[in-house]
Parts: structure tokens; sequence; C-alpha cells
């Protein structure tokens, strides 16, 4: 056991497992007594949801008015940068990851980081359950969490995780929501939330876990799609993410950021949180439903392909949540395709054209979910929009009549798919 396996015994896990946030949510806990009686968590929590969506349209657009946020302003839980999280140029170099290689991490968050989250358990039963994504919009919670990539990664610029900026209204934000949550469990699951074996609903293990999921998992996505990061740029990434995770209140971001030298030992602690359960099923087959609704004709089930490839030969048990989650068989075409890139690499003459196609095929796929996720939450409370820079290196389109043309293939699509799925049924 080297220096860096001593920093993460298996004590520490537990311990972060039954940490929950204290220092917000014993103010959460005192702003919720305050209210009028009869005023429930559940309605504070759409509260928090419609204030965040406010203070972040004021974060990227200042009209010099402040925004509505008596929420925010009650709680008056605003955190500067911690003292080693203002290196401007590291925090550039970590949003660079994003701004450069955009497509393959959007393609990273629907085929690798989302399916992380359903195959951690309490992780799903919180989304299905307490978020009520099982009856609600999937793709607006969705879009939501793609807004926060573009808020605090989509740009080269350095000010984003500054206090009023984007990033920093969005930790602090989802901070506040995540307490609200906590608190509405207590009030209307508390029977069925088995805290023994949970612990807390967002509890400091799961947070580390979605920070993995968002920084690590998205790096070794992006390798199996052909797109290799320095360690340089992974540094960057990482600690661009645990300035994020300190904001957040992620305990293991308190006092520095996360290293390097931390990835192994924590996704190996972090790969015996993944089990199957009927919500993460769920939420991953309303995933998939409403992916093949926005790819082309031909590619219908590329999503579904995509999944079992990216976990194909993932390390620490990770290869088993395409099982754990039952996505359905891939596509025959994309199997043999995909087989093909993994035999090219060992002739160096073919690695090359193959893994051109395959980033290509990427590319393509990340473009669309970019686009379906415009085209369906571009209004609204928390309205999915990405900036004319990304747009314009993303080749994407966001005009209402190209809105509008994108709508009328969709309607085509949707047309000619129906009697074959009428007669093969969903798989």
């Amino acid at each position: 056991m080297n220096v860096h396996d001593e920093r993460w015994p298996e004590e520490r896990f537990r311990q972060l497992r039954q940490q929950a946030d204290p220092d917000v949510d014993k103010v959460v806990a005192e702003y919720l007594q305050a209210q009028p009686t009869g005023t429930g968590a559940l309605e504070l929590v759409k509260a928090v949801v419609a204030e965040l969506g406010a203070a972040k349209r004021e974060a990227r657009a200042p009209s010099g008015e402040p925004p509505a946020s008596e929420i925010f302003d009650a709680l008056d839980f605003t955190r500067d940068l911690p003292e080693w999280g203002d290196d401007r140029e590291l925090l550039a170099r970590g949003q660079a990851v994003f701004a450069d290689y955009g497509l393959y991490q959007s393609a990273a968050l629907f085929f690798a980081c989302l399916p992380m989250a359903y195959v951690e358990v309490s992780s799903a039963k919180v989304l299905a359950g307490v978020s009520n994504l099982a009856t609600h919009s999937l793709t607006r919670r969705v879009a939501e969490t793609g807004q926060m990539l573009v808020d605090v990664m989509g740009l080269k610029a350095t000010d984003s995780l500054q206090p009023g900026r984007p990033g920093h209204t969005t930790a602090i934000g989802l901070r506040i929501l995540h307490s609200f949550v906590r608190a509405l469990v207590e009030e209307k699951y508390a029977d069925r939330w088995d805290t023994e074996r949970y612990g807390p609903p967002v509890n400091q293990e799961l947070l580390l876990a979605t920070l993995f999921d968002f920084s690590v998992v998205t790096w070794e996505a992006m390798e199996t799609m052909g797109v290799v990061l320095s360690d340089d740029e992974r540094a960057a990434n990482l600690y661009t993410w645990s300035v994020f995770g300190h904001l957040m209140g992620i305990e293991v971001c308190r006092d520095g950021p996360l290293t390097l030298a931390d990835v192994q030992p924590v996704s190996a602690r972090l790969g015996r949180l993944l089990e199957p359960s009927d919500e993460g099923r769920r939420l991953m087959a309303m995933l998939l439903t409403e992916m093949e609704t926005f790819m082309p004709l031909g590619w219908r089930k590329m999503p579904r392909s995509l999944v079992h490839w990216i976990f194909q030969d993932a390390e620490h048990g990770v290869h088993r949540v395409p099982e754990l989650l039952g996505v359905p068989a891939a596509a025959w075409w994309c199997t043999a395709l995909f087989a093909a890139a993994r035999s090219a690499h060992r002739q160096k003459w073919l690695a090359g054209p193959a893994g051109g196609v395959v980033r290509w095929l990427v590319r393509k796929a990340g473009r669309h979910i970019v686009i379906a996720l415009i085209d369906r939450h571009s209004d609204g409370q928390a309205a999915f929009r990405i900036p004319d820079e990304l747009a314009r290196a993303w080749r994407i389109k966001q005009s209402a009549p190209a809105v509008r043309t994108r709508a009328l293939r969709r309607t085509v699509r949707t047309t000619l798919r129906a009697p074959a799925q009428g007669r093969k049924g969903p798989r």
C-alpha cells in the first residue's frame, strides 16, 4: 500500500457515506422553520430551482439589476474561492479541456456519466424518486446537467468560477438545492429511506463519486473514443473540478485539490457503489428512449451501442454498468465497427483511419445530443443554451428556422420508425 492508498482507507469512505453538508444543512433547516405553516420542502425545492435559473441568467448576461433570489439572500451562503483555488491560468487550462473537446464530452455525459449516476443506487433513488424524474421530463433534468457543464467549463474564460459568475452561481445553487433535497426526503420519504445502508441523500461519498464521473470517467470515455488527454490536461481539469467541488461543499476538496495520484485509489473504492436497481434501470431506459428519438435514420440504436462500447474494458467492475442497467444489445453494425476499430489498433497502418471513423461517429452523436437539448429546452426557467462561440465551433445552428427544420425532420423520422417499432417493440 502506497501513501496515496493510505489517504483513502475504507473507513474514510464509510465516514463520507454517513456525512451530508452540516454547514448548509443547518442554515436550510433554520430557513425552513421560519417559513409560514404549511409551506413544505417540495414547494421550496421548486422555488430554489426557479431562483437558480434566474440567478444563472443574470450571471450570464448581467442587466445591472439584482436577480430575484430571496432564498439565496436569506441563506447568505456566498463563498469566495479557496486560497489554493485561484490559479487562473490552471483554471483556464482545465476549462479548455471542455472547450476543445466539447462534443466528445457531450457524448461522454450521456453514454458514461449519466449511466454511472444511475448505477449508483442512492443516486438513482434520489433522481427517480425525490426528483420525480420517472414521471416528469427526463431531458429537462439532463439539460440542466448539460448547462452546468457549459457554465462551469464551456468557455476558456478565467472568471466563470468567481463570485457572481455562472459557474460560481451554479455551484452555490446546487449546494443549496442538495440540502433542500435532503430535507424533502426527511419530510416525505423518511420511512422508505435506508439511512444505515445509503447514508443521507446526496452524501459526501456520492458527491465525490459525481465529481469523478464528470472528470475521471469522462477522460476514460474520451480515451475509448480516441481522444487521449495529456497528464497536464487531466491535472488541470481535475484542479478546476476540485475548485467547483469546494464551492459545492465536497469535503475532500475543502483543504486542497484532488490530484492525479488520487485517481486510482478513489476509483477502486468507488467501484463498490455499483449495484442494479429498479430505479436505475428505469432511468436508463428512459434516457435511451429520449436519445434515440433524436438520432438520424439508421442510427436509432447508436446510443445503446456507444454505452456498451465505452464500458467494455473499464476497470474496477465498471465494465458491468450496461448489464446492471439492462441496456439492450448493441446494433449489429456498431458491434462490427467497434470490433474492427479495436483490431485496427494492433495494426498501425489501420489505426489512423479506423480511429478517425470512430471519432467522427462520436462527434456526430455528440452534436445530435446537444441539438436535442437546444430544441427541447431552449426556453423555460432553466433554459439550455450554449454560447455563440461554442455553437460556431460545434457547427450548431440555433436560429428559429433551423429549429423548425430540425423539428420537421424529427417528425418524419418518428413517422417512418413507428411501424417498425410497433412490430419489434422498444428493443
